[in-house]
């Protein structure tokens, strides 16, 4: 029995996705086979889990399967599982809709290029769509397991803006995917390039995927069968010995779980026996997908968890921490309880044991890159570096292990893209030198040119530049490494006696000199600083902004009111450098108005080179015009 179908129109996003879709063409359109498998194996993954609370959800066909087949006179391909299937409201939900927060960035994307890349589908949820790069038809029909037969549900679009549904009555649960050819897809009908196809990127599904036995060179009448036969290896690749996977293997499974067409850059896979028994296989991708910054903490999909090989959950926020979100993989655990649910996993005591281990794997997995592979370490750092820093505050057993992973812009390098090490920085050390010298700014040419650098180049002594917007944070809670402790350049007095200099003995000469200037210049500036000193930090700038040693910096205090913070203002102590003309000029000023232009001209421009907003852009353009007019 079949009710009239209803026509419906494609959310607005969803439409341009399949119009992109649709009019694109992708460099490795055969993609879609690998996509539309995926979608049954998990189907069936599903099922299976759910039977273990319902075993009645798995009566008739109680082995679950992914059936290939195709009619070349219909010009027809067709995919079908006994999975879970899908109510008509998960349809539309599934299929009509797109959740995916990246589908915006996905849409740009593939619309800034002539011809798409065929990477991009599966990221956001749109695995299902890359049929119709193949397909000017698709039809759908579905059965969810424990409902009644006269639930089924047909779907079918051509890839414009609508789609149809009706009711059906539908013999089997599951789901069945049948795709109308475009004209020229020819090579999608032949049963020897969707084996090849199957070999090539579903081969590690775990459950059987089948095909009808080709018997054409036998019977010479070229008729399908009715005998099925398995094309696949249908076992979980991670239960397999690592000594029979080759790298082809791996890399393919890792592309069916992360839905990426990239390689992974790096693999762990280990089968731990005795207090805990547990197969894992975790990966390091190679590039970060469009939304992970902008999808954050809340959204991790890394690691999925089976029990004895059956699939439990995504479950990424109960096996690593958050700032190992990006890995990718399986673990499957031979100690929980198979009908494991998120509120026991909570309460679980295995669990905190699997993530402590899960967390070393990848940390050892990151040092041998680190170690052997340099360039591979790069790649990674520059894709993940940010988030693997939120790991120094919250993962407090490991702390001295992720802080040998970070990497830093430094003073001894040409670049932001070159960085360096703690310990390269340590091997570095001058003699006499106790502490690791850092400065943070808004990025690295402002790092780099900043004045509070001066002194410490003249000295030959090495630097690091923290440039995120994460490193301000950061440098709250990295204090010390390897016995060493982190000194901020721009805090408290800087203090270089010990390493000498020619000119050493003529800054304190010039110190006791500029008594005069100081005092005029804190009776000058009044409550704007806190106080004003000679700096030993400046060669050839006039004056800087420098912090007590617990003080907030400039740009954190940025940041929490940019959220909405109200922070307290932490006056600056402004250092002057005596021997620079700007200075020399205030000191001998006799017009009150000109000392009073040139005093706070040497606090503004301190406070711009800090990446501050002034309170007054217009005096401060007045004041240099007038210094630039009468002969500055």
């Amino acid at each position: 029995m079949t009710a009239t179908a209803e026509t419906h129109k494609f959310e607005a996003e969803v439409a341009q996705v399949l119009h992109l879709v649709t009019h694109s063409l992708y460099s490795h359109k055969e993609i879609f086979l690998r996509e539309l498998i995926s979608n049954a194996s998990d189907a069936c993954d599903k099922l299976r889990f759910e039977a273990l609370g319902n075993p009645e959800l798995l009566s008739g066909a109680s082995e679950l399967r992914i059936d290939i087949s195709v009619d070349k006179d219909a010009r027809t391909l067709t995919i079908r599982d006994n999975g879970i299937g899908m109510t008509r409201d998960e349809v539309v939900a599934n299929i009509g809709t797109i959740a995916s927060s990246g589908t915006r960035k996905y849409l740009e994307a593939l619309s800034a290029e002539k011809k798409a890349d065929a990477k991009l589908i599966g990221q956001f949820g749109v695995g299902f769509y890359s049929a119709f790069v193949v397909a000017d038809k698709v039809t759908l029909t579905t059965r969810k397991a424990g409902e009644d037969a006269a639930t089924g549900v047909r779907w079918e679009s051509a890839g414009t803006g609508e789609y149809t549904l009706e009711t059906l009555d539908i013999a089997e649960r599951g789901t069945l995917v049948t795709l109308h050819l475009k004209a020229d897809e020819d090579e999608f009908l032949h049963a020897w390039q969707l084996r090849s196809l199957v070999a090539r990127y579903s081969d590690h599904i775990g459950f059987p995927i089948r095909m009808p036995v080709d018997r054409a060179d036998e019977n010479r009448d070229g008729k399908p069968t009715d005998e099925w036969e398995v094309i696949n290896q249908a076992s979980a690749l991670w239960t397999r010995p690592k000594s029979e996977l080759s790298d082809e293997e791996y890399q393919n499974f890792y592309k069916h779980i992360s839905h990426d067409f990239n390689d992974a850059l790096a693999w762990t896979h280990n089968r731990v026996e005795g207090n805990q028994n547990f197969t894992s296989l975790l990966y390091i991708p190679a590039k970060s997908p469009f939304d992970f910054m902008g999808g954050g903490r809340d959204e991790r999909k890394g690691l999925k968890l089976y029990v004895k090989r059956v699939f439990i959950m995504d479950a990424a926020e109960q096996l690593l921490p958050a700032y190992l979100r990006f890995v990718r993989g399986v673990v499957d655990s031979d100690d929980l309880p198979l009908n494991v649910s998120r509120e026991i996993l909570q309460q679980n005591r295995n669990l905190e044991k699997l993530k402590a281990a899960c967390t070393k794997r990848v940390l050892d997995l990151l040092d041998k890159l680190a170690k052997d592979e340099p360039e591979k370490f790069a790649t990674f750092w520059k894709e993940f570096g940010q988030v693997v820093k939120e790991g120094v505050a919250e993962d407090f057993a490991n702390k001295e292990r992720i802080a040998k992973l970070l990497r830093f812009a430094s003073t001894h390098t040409g670049s932001a893209a070159q960085t360096v090490s703690l310990d390269d920085y340590i091997g570095r050390m001058k003699a006499g030198q106790d502490d690791i010298y850092f400065l943070t700014a808004d990025g690295y040419a402002a790092a780099k040119g900043s004045p509070q650098l001066e002194a410490l180049k003249a000295h030959g002594i090495e630097v690091l530049l923290l440039v995120d917007r994460i490193d301000e944070w950061l440098s709250n809670y990295l204090t010390e490494y390897a016995g060493k402790k982190l000194r901020n350049v721009a805090k408290g007095d800087l203090d270089l006696s010990k390493f000498g200099g020619a000119n050493e003995e003529k800054r304190k000469e010039a110190e006791k000199a500029a008594e005069g200037v100081v005092k005029k210049l804190k009776a000058l500036l009044g409550e704007r600083v806190r106080d004003v000193r000679v700096s030993a930090r400046l060669t050839d700038s006039p004056s800087v902004l420098v912090l007590d040693e617990h003080d907030m910096s400039p740009a954190m205090q940025r940041l929490l009111k940019q959220a909405g913070h109200d922070i307290p203002e932490a006056k600056p102590v402004l250092e002057i450098n005596p021997m620079h003309a700007l200075v020399k000029r205030l000191e001998s000023e006799s017009d009150d108005a000109r000392a009073a232009d040139l005093g706070l001209l040497l606090l503004e421009q301190a406070q711009i080179l800090e990446g501050a907003q002034l309170d007054d852009p217009a005096a401060y353009v007045r004041r240099v015009n007038a210094l630039l007019v009468n002969g500055g």
